[in-house]
């Protein structure tokens, strides 16, 4: 058995990290998909898809700020759109994640979670969610 779904995504910062956890989890139960994996994934190329801790909300703001001092957006870029830095963040951080699903439930760690990255917000975005029975 197999289901696409799309989770619709609205930023609201030019970098950020959401928590989409809660509807991956909800893609996975409306699949009935009770063994198998679970495909996350942004059509986008400057967004991304990860795995992170999600207690602790200075994760989040160390990882955007540790990337944007890594791949600053001033940096001298030959594209010239003012989004190179943002090209650049999403092949860094991948555009999907893999989940186990197992008794119908993502196989996460305890402070898990998953997240959608942008890196030229704000805008809406798309990420899919392909469920495949194992």
């Amino acid at each position: 058995m197999t289901d696409l779904q799309t989770i619709n995504v609205r930023t609201a910062t030019r970098e950020e990290m959401i928590d989409i956890t809660a509807q991956v989890r909800s893609a996975i139960k409306r699949s009935g998909v009770s063994d198998g994996i679970c495909c996350v994934y942004t059509p986008h190329t400057t967004a991304g898809i990860t795995i992170q801790e999600n207690s602790d909300p200075d994760v989040k703001a160390d990882m955007v700020g540790q990337l944007a001092r890594m791949i600053p957006k001033n940096a001298p870029f030959r594209h010239d759109e003012g989004n190179s830095d943002a090209h650049i963040k999403s092949s860094v951080i991948g555009a999907t994640a893999t989940l186990i699903v197992d008794d119908g439930k993502a196989l996460l760690g305890t402070w898990q979670a998953v997240f959608f990255c942008e890196f030229d917000g704000p805008r809406e975005r798309r990420v899919l969610v392909k469920v495949v029975s194992g």
